[in-house]
């Protein structure tokens, strides 16, 4: 049971109110749990969140890469609800099940490309200090741009923001088992 009690998402006023709105305009009429901890408490940061989102959904990357890049960095980070999330929209976004399982073990997926993004994030989240040469060079020899570059730097951040989160709140997970 997540560890800060908030009201039932129906009776929010004021600011927090219109950001379950937002929230529920792209996400089906649903206010994750997550996102309503996040918009009760304080509801400027859900936003800059979905800002940040939007940002990254006009950018180069797609769908499929942030799902990736947030699963992968759920998955270290050991963060249950956002790997749910992100298994559940990555095979709404059209990443095959074993794709998914791949990508949390660190394993190959058989796309040269998401697997050195799956390299890149990983080696990212587990070292520390600027990246070598060889791992900046090998990430633009898979194709990534600069710009792309940013947006993963970014696509990491919100999703260790939101991971940490979940740990210190210990939020319920409200979306379907991992498979």
């Amino acid at each position: 049971m997540s560890r800060i009690a908030i009201p039932d998402v129906t009776s929010a006023t004021g600011a927090t109110a219109d950001i379950y709105a937002r929230v529920k305009k792209i996400s089906g009429n649903r206010v994750p749990n997550t996102y309503a901890a996040l918009g009760y408490l304080v509801p400027a940061s859900l936003g800059a969140v979905l800002d940040a989102q939007g940002t990254l959904n006009s950018g180069g990357l797609n769908r499929q890469e942030h799902e990736i890049i947030k699963l992968l960095v759920s998955e270290k980070t050991g963060c249950d609800v956002c790997v749910a999330a992100h298994s559940f929209v990555g095979k709404l976004v059209g990443l095959p099940v074993d794709v998914l399982r791949a990508v949390r073990a660190g394993q190959p997926t058989g796309d040269a490309k998401r697997d050195a993004l799956v390299r890149f994030v990983s080696h990212l989240h587990t070292t520390r200090g600027t990246i070598s040469d060889d791992e900046f060079k090998s990430i633009r020899a898979a194709g990534y741009t600069d710009a792309q570059l940013a947006e993963i730097s970014l696509t990491m951040a919100l999703g260790i923001f939101t991971n940490t989160f979940n740990r210190i709140n210990g939020t319920d997970v409200d979306f379907p088992p991992v498979e």
